[in-house]
């Protein structure tokens, strides 16, 4: 996604807080991984991430709130149509296609609270 749609990207950065803001909140805190399956159906951004045609579609988008607001005729959007249309995107990510699961950034925060 980041190559087709960097401003979605950008936007849920801003909408992150940072593991230091959260260690300063929280004091001590513990990261465990949240790998995302291939087949995950909760519909969160990077859901989709070895089914990228999903992206296409206007409800999905709706329910993403980085993509949301996205224009219906963006230039990535046509980008990853193209590419998925022509075999670009499965030659580029094929070492996905064979992955059960991804580390995408996702983090379960796990602190005590005083």
């Amino acid at each position: 996604l980041h190559h087709y749609l960097p401003e979605a990207a950008k936007r849920d950065r801003a909408m992150y807080v940072p593991i230091p803001e959260l260690r300063r909140l929280f004091g001590s805190i513990h990261l465990e991984v949240v790998p995302v399956p291939h087949d995950c159906t909760d519909g969160f951004l990077c859901a989709y991430w070895r089914r990228p045609a999903a992206y296409l579609d206007p409800i999905v988008r709706q329910n993403i709130s980085s993509l949301a607001t996205l224009d219906e005729h963006s230039e990535g959007l046509a980008r990853l149509a193209s590419d998925i249309e022509n075999g670009q995107w499965a030659t580029k990510h094929a070492d996905l296609l064979t992955r059960d699961h991804l580390d995408l950034g996702y983090r379960l925060v796990i602190a005590d609270h005083p």
